[in-house]
């Protein structure tokens, strides 16, 4: 997507070769005119696909996940980092984060996806794959089935493509990065 690539190239900071902050559009203050663009984006990629609801990580998968959800017509799901008192039957796994360095706990609503559900799992970072277990595994203990992916950016250099290809799912990402150096970002074919 054209219109992602150059705002990354923009407005986005390579920190070192192996990350990207992008906290100007998409991480901390949110370019909605951009997620807009995103989340027709997303929809017209899976257009064929028949999904029941989509599912994020909080927080930074929320805004385009929601403009996918608003241009698709589907409900957004966005899995916890703490579980609130109100949850009356959660599911958890654990989440590794590759920004943050460390284990965190997530967690949804047992009731929130059933075993008629079709999943679109959108999330804003596809890095090693760890974020994508951990959402697979909720949604599979609620039966759930997860029939597309939707990656805002991916780094191909690192390991998650594979691992999600190797599963047999469908992938979308917007944004492939084959590698940052010298303070530059080269673009994957």
């Amino acid at each position: 997507m054209k219109l992602l690539q150059e705002a990354i190239e923009k407005r986005g900071e390579i920190i070192n070769d192996s990350i990207l902050k992008v906290d100007s559009f998409l991480n901390h203050q949110i370019d909605c005119a951009l997620m807009e663009q995103i989340g027709i984006e997303f929809a017209n990629y899976f257009k064929d696909k028949h999904f029941t609801k989509i599912v994020t990580i909080e927080s930074s998968g929320i805004a385009p996940a929601v403009f996918a959800g608003l241009k698709m017509n589907l409900p957004v799901i966005f899995l916890k980092k703490s579980e609130p008192s109100t949850m009356k039957d959660p599911v958890y796994t654990e989440a590794f984060s590759f920004t943050k360095n460390r284990k965190y706990t997530l967690c949804m609503e047992r009731s929130c996806l059933n075993p008629e559900d079709s999943v679109l799992f959108i999330d804003d970072f596809l890095a090693n794959g760890q974020a994508f277990i951990s959402a697979e595994d909720l949604v599979h203990q609620c039966n759930a089935k997860i029939n597309g992916i939707g990656i805002v950016i991916e780094k191909s250099f690192q390991k998650g493509r594979q691992l999600i290809e190797e599963k047999g799912y469908d992938i979308y990402s917007l944004a492939r990065i084959q590698e940052m150096k010298d303070n530059k970002i080269v673009w994957a074919k």
